[in-house]
């Protein structure tokens, strides 16, 4: 018990061993693959709702109301007693231009071009990138290059701006909202099973570990029928 107190409630004692980050992908419904036909809806509104739940915590009114804009491009290192509530910046869901669901409501799927979102996960503290933002790249993992022929990222030239590092912690950090990649897949071979690899990039990320699928590095499947 009395070691017990010794221990802080915001932040772990040592930190020296966190792994760079992994990461995951939405809307992730029955694992990894993403199986749709473009002509029959019902099987592409499943993916739809799980975005616009998803996104929900990025709606442009959310943000605006609970966190605050920042300036891009530089960490925002919040000083003061570690108890303090941290502030948060916004990430607006029209950041994500043609994957942000507001212009078009299926994000692609009824046109067979899916969007997926890519989202690091949170370790305390970590500042990725050693002050140059991480990026996103997507190559077929396994077979034919060709068919994967054009994938568009947002915001910009997808990156993770380094403004929303680092984290604090859920007690303090308590409206973080996690930044987001959108990755616009619009020109995947159909009628095919198309597994692909989407890789941060950056100094510190490690993406080539084969035991882990997970770390630096995401692999899914897309099978888009016509």
């Amino acid at each position: 018990y009395v070691m017990l107190l010794t221990l802080s409630p915001y932040t772990p004692r040592y930190r020296d061993r966190v792994s760079p980050p992994g990461v995951m992908i939405r809307p992730y419904l029955n694992g990894f693959t993403i199986a749709f036909n473009v002509s029959q809806p019902s099987t592409w509104q499943p993916y739809v709702d799980s975005m616009h739940h998803f996104l929900a915590a990025y709606d442009d009114k959310v943000q605006e109301e609970k966190n605050i804009e920042c300036v891009s491009g530089q960490y925002f290192i919040q000083g003061g007693n570690e108890s303090e509530e941290k502030k948060a910046c916004q990430f607006k869901r029209s950041l994500l231009q043609n994957c942000s669901g507001i212009e078009d409501p299926t994000f692609g799927y009824s046109k067979g071009q899916p969007c997926i979102l890519l989202k690091m996960n949170r370790i305390i503290g970590y500042c990725p990138g050693a002050g140059v933002p991480v990026s996103v790249d997507c190559k077929v993992q396994k077979g034919n290059e060709s068919y994967l022929r054009s994938v568009d990222f947002y915001p910009g030239n997808g990156t993770f701006d380094l403004m929303y590092y680092p984290y604090y912690g859920k007690i303090t950090h308590v409206n973080y909202t996690s930044p987001l990649v959108a990755m616009h897949f619009t020109d995947v071979k159909k009628n095919y099973l198309v597994p692909i690899q989407c890789s941060l990039n950056g100094k510190g990320i490690i993406n080539d570990v084969n035991r882990d699928r997970f770390l630096g590095r995401i692999i899914f499947t897309l099978s888009i029928g016509k």
